[in-house]
């Protein structure tokens, strides 16, 4: 069981966290990568679906499986929860597979007292105006909406701190080689290899 191949991403709305995650997935030279699947319940998007993008549940369904601890993290975001089950992650253990969390700063410290070999990246924009930028550009929001997620952008970037590594995302192709260049170093690590080839290692030190 490979237990560090679990990858926490994390940063403010419109910091260009999930177009960085969707471009990774198509680069799959090195390494086989997928991202874990959350809860939520929000609203699909247009677009979206079910078991694909989100697992979309009630209210009382994810309040139900708060009280049964079925997540391994979970957070209420936006009048939104969301959250990762503690089913999606045992699996992901079970096999040697780049996983990635998209989730914020308080699921990433509940993830971190439960799996503390977990790699974690932070994710920062150029600045305040590109970030209110690329947040209008999207065309989602209210702008009261946009007003509350630019404020909210301030209590999340305070924590960015408790990450392994910090990404600026001012050129989206640097950025995305940054975080491809992270997860090939993690991979190579002494501890992740030898779990890997532990047959192999043992086999080369064999009298």
């Amino acid at each position: 069981m490979i237990l560090d191949m679990l990858y926490i991403i994390s940063a403010p709305s419109g910091s260009g966290k999930s177009s960085l995650i969707k471009a990774l997935l198509k680069k799959r030279t090195f390494y086989d990568t997928q991202v874990a699947i959350s809860h939520t319940t929000r609203d699909m998007r247009p677009g979206e679906r079910h078991g694909q993008h989100y697992f979309f549940i009630s209210v009382a369904e994810f309040e139900k499986m708060i009280s049964e601890r079925a997540f391994l993290e979970h957070a209420k975001i936006f009048g939104n929860y969301y959250g990762t089950a503690r089913q999606t992650i045992k699996q992901v253990f079970e096999i040697d597979v780049t996983t990635l969390l998209d989730i914020d700063w308080q699921g990433a410290q509940q993830i971190r007292r439960n799996a503390p070999n977990v790699c974690s990246i932070f994710i920062l924009p150029p600045s305040k105006k590109e970030l209110d930028r690329r947040l209008r550009s999207r065309g989602q929001d209210s702008e009261e909406i946009i007003t509350q997620r630019m404020i909210q952008a301030v209590s999340e970037i305070i924590h960015y701190d408790e990450y392994d590594y910090l990404i600026i995302n001012d050129n989206f192709n640097a950025a995305l080689n940054d975080l491809k260049t992270i997860i090939q170093c993690e991979r190579l690590r002494v501890n992740r290899q030898k779990l890997r080839h532990d047959t192999l290692i043992r086999t080369l030190l064999a009298d």
